[in-house]
C-alpha cells in the first residue's frame, strides 16, 4: 500500500494523467473528501459519473468516468492544486478568486462542505481554495 502525503494532489494528478492519454475512466483510492471534490467537478461538467467500488477488506475505490469533446479532446485542459499541505490558501467571502476570467472552476472547502467558487459567492462564505480547473 502506497502512502501519499497529499491525497488531493494524487487525485488531481491521476485525473490529469488519465485524461491526457485518453483513458475513459480512472480508479482512485476513495475518501469522503475526494468524493466531494469529484461531485463539484461533475456539477461543473469536467468529469462524468463516478461510483464507489468496494474491493473487500475495507478497501474502497472511486471509478471516475472522464469527459471528452466530440473530437476526442479532453474537457480538462488544466487542473491544479492551489492549497497545499505546506502552504494553505484561505480566502474570505470577498476575496474568492475567478479562474481564467470566470471560465474555469475553482473548488473551495468551506464550513458548508466542498463547493464551487460561484456557489460560495452566492452563500456568502469563504474557505480553503482546494484546486482550479479549466
Amino acid at each position: 500500500m502506497a502512502l501519499y502525503t497529499d491525497p488531493i494532489a494524487d487525485l488531481l494528478t491521476r485525473i490529469r494523467n488519465a485524461s491526457s492519454v485518453g483513458f475513459r475512466a480512472v480508479d482512485i483510492p476513495a475518501s469522503k473528501k475526494k468524493a466531494a471534490i469529484l461531485g463539484v467537478l461533475k456539477d461543473g461538467g469536467y468529469v462524468g459519473e463516478y461510483e464507489q467500488i468496494d474491493e473487500g477488506k475495507g478497501k474502497k475505490t472511486l471509478r471516475v468516468n472522464l469527459r471528452y469533446s466530440t473530437r476526442g479532446v479532453p474537457v480538462i485542459k488544466k487542473i491544479d492544486r492551489m492549497s497545499k499541505p505546506g502552504r494553505r490558501f484561505y480566502v474570505g467571502k470577498d476575496k474568492i478568486p475567478y479562474y481564467k476570467g470566470g471560465l474555469g472552476l475553482v473548488v473551495l472547502s468551506t464550513s458548508k462542505g466542498m463547493m464551487s467558487a460561484q456557489q460560495a459567492r452566492q452563500e456568502g462564505i469563504g474557505g480553503e481554495v482546494v484546486c482550479s480547473v479549466f
